[in-house]
């Protein structure tokens, strides 16, 4: 009996330590829960609880914000292209994470390589909005990839060289803005006509162009040629008489003039340097000179890229920018502890690199490249920035996903945040599982 009290009494002190540490820790830790609660598990009790109500939280509505999501066109569009995003993003991010990190072992300059492509994760993505906003700008002026596009376009295809050029009206040629123009009179060989233009400014015709007087002066001496001047029908100072070739008024070389006959092409020339031109070896007969519509034809202007078809994909790849350089971190470090002579005995006997990297490689990496992928998907579901920034206003609801659709229903116009929150408890929903096996994974891995 007195061993056992004894052994309470020694037990007593133990037990009074272990409440103090506990009662010590739940001091230390009591702000951060009391943190956590306040801005993760009120808001999203909230969230759910607002959810069942209508727009203005007053009317209890039940799941009929969970029934208009299905029903409503914008926020399907919204989910489907959630979806692509998370098919797509994070695949192509893991993909060229793990190109990049094999890639850079081989590089002399592997350091500079990695910090240069991990730069983008120090941009914010309201500043990455912003930059690919820009770059994707429809005007070659000011956008950097449609400038680009442009320059390589133009290089295999000659631009027209009077895209604002319109024939001076009433004074024998008919057509449309744009071309082509034709003679409103047929003309037989022999003649000449002079078909006069207006709106080039004198300053952008091409460099050595020279005065149209006389290019069209007297018919054409051959009976089976038609002769004439493409003119600039405009003297400096607004002196001269429309229709006719004055002193000072300017030929418009480069320019493609056609015959025409029963609707073919008998005979074709280009304008000289004066604007001159001569269509021969036409046989007897009535044609009409036509200047077809390229000659007039708009500048090349790139490519649309927020237009509604590419909006989607031209954010993916900014997001691509951003997120390029976490990848192949993460999977460099995984790739760094792949154990060597697994590596160096597959090449004794007889590997080639490609099965290296297929059947050992790859495989070794295989818990890394699930953790990167998943932290991606998490990532994906929750991007808002860069489709707010990025995307203009007319395309907006082509582009939109679950997080920009909830900000616009609550808060961007729609005030209704009712809906905005059974959005929020959907977009919850989606996220939590992702979460769930990313926790399980590092749980295993640790242990």
């Amino acid at each position: 009996m007195a061993d056992v009290l004894t052994a309470r009494a020694a037990a007593n002190p133990r037990r009074l330590a272990q409440r103090k540490k506990r009662r010590l820790a739940v001091v230390f830790v009591l702000p951060a829960l009391l943190l956590l609660g306040a801005l993760v598990v009120y808001p999203v009790v909230f969230s759910v609880g607002r959810s069942f109500f209508d727009a203005g939280g007053d009317r209890f509505v039940g799941a009929g914000n969970y029934a208009a999501i299905i029903h409503d066109p914008a926020t399907l569009k919204a989910i489907r292209n959630s979806t692509i995003w998370v098919v797509v993003a994070p695949l192509l991010l893991t993909g060229l994470g793990l190109m990049l990190a094999v890639l850079t072992e081989k590089v002399r300059w592997a350091t500079a390589f990695k910090l240069v492509l991990f730069l983008p994760m120090a941009v914010s993505f309201l500043a990455a909005g912003i930059i690919f906003r820009l770059a994707y700008e429809q005007n070659p002026d000011r956008g950097v990839l449609n400038a680009a596009v442009v320059g390589v376009h133009d290089a295999f295809a000659d631009p027209a060289a009077y895209p604002t050029a319109r024939a001076r009206e009433g004074h024998g040629l008919t057509g449309r803005a744009g071309g082509p123009y034709s003679t409103g009179e047929t003309v037989r060989p022999g003649r000449s006509v002079s078909l006069g233009f207006v709106g080039v400014a004198p300053d952008t015709l091409p460099a050595g162009t020279k005065a149209a007087a006389g290019a069209a002066a007297g018919a054409a001496t051959a009976a089976d040629a038609i002769a004439g001047a493409v003119y600039l029908d405009f003297a400096p100072g607004g002196a001269g008489t429309p229709g006719t070739v004055d002193p000072g008024e300017k030929g418009l070389p480069g320019m493609t003039v056609e015959a025409v006959r029963d609707g073919r092409v008998a005979a074709t020339a280009t304008t000289a340097d004066d604007g001159s031109f001569r269509l021969t070896g036409l046989a007897d007969g009535e044609y009409a000179v036509r200047l077809p519509a390229a000659n007039f034809a708009a500048p090349y202007q790139g490519v649309n890229w927020l237009s509604p078809a590419l909006v989607t994909p031209a954010i993916i790849a900014a997001y691509l920018w951003v997120w390029t350089g976490f990848a192949m971190v993460l999977i460099g470090a995984g790739l760094a502890a792949i154990p060597r002579d697994a590596l160096e005995a597959a090449r004794m006997d007889g590997a080639t690199e490609g099965q290296i990297f297929r059947r050992i490689t790859v495989p070794l990496l295989a818990p890394v490249l699930t953790v990167v992928f998943v932290t991606l998907v998490i990532n994906v579901m929750k991007v808002f920035d860069l489709v707010y920034i990025i995307a203009p206003g007319p395309v907006q609801e082509e582009a939109n996903v679950l997080a920009t659709r909830m900000w616009l229903v609550s808060f961007g116009g729609g005030n209704d945040q009712g809906l905005g929150s059974a959005l929020s408890v959907v977009l919850l929903l989606l996220v939590v599982p992702a979460m769930v096996f990313n926790i399980r994974r590092f749980r295993r891995s640790g242990a």
